[in-house]
């Protein structure tokens, strides 16, 4: 009989704990997570030509994911807090949604991963875009947001679709 993977942040009797992360080794570890911000066409031409009533959306919306990635631990409750190394946001048109695909990513060299840093990121650039947009777009769907890939520590690496 297999053991089945337990989740971590349980206790013995389901309560809720931070994973005691004392013992780990330190390694580089980076994630890079992934959303997309479907829109009408007309909204994406908006964006494209910077013509978006409040101002720079996609300038603004990289801010505020990095700025979101730095904060992680203030919003997901068992976090730990990390010194990031290294946090990017990288928005582009898809004319195919049509819309915007949201990549980020994040890199620590640490005890514990980065994958709720990246998805953060990647979550609060897509809410940001909305944000700036809905005036002309009330309509617009956020999805696919997932961790693309992970790399470092004791689990190993992961992609996506791998």
């Amino acid at each position: 009989m297999t053991d089945k993977p337990a989740l971590t942040h349980l206790g013995t009797e389901g309560q809720a704990h931070m994973v005691d992360v004392g013992a780990k080794a330190e390694t580089e570890r980076t994630a890079i997570a992934e959303g997309f911000v479907r829109m009408l066409p007309e909204t994406l031409k908006l964006i494209r030509e910077g013509n978006a009533k409040k101002g720079d959306v996609l300038g603004t919306a990289r801010l505020a994911g990095i700025m979101a990635a730095k904060r992680t631990h203030e919003l997901i409750p068992l976090c730990h807090p990390l010194l990031l190394t290294k946090v990017s946001v990288d928005i582009e048109p898809d004319d195919s949604l049509p819309g915007l695909r949201v990549t980020a990513l994040a890199r620590v060299t640490g005890k514990t991963g980065v994958e709720m840093e990246a998805l953060t990121a990647a979550s609060v650039a897509c809410l940001t875009i909305y944000d700036m947009a809905k005036a002309v777009d009330r309509g617009m769907v956020i999805s696919g947001i997932r961790l693309v890939e992970k790399t470092g520590g004791k689990s190993g690496d992961y992609k996506a679709g791998a």
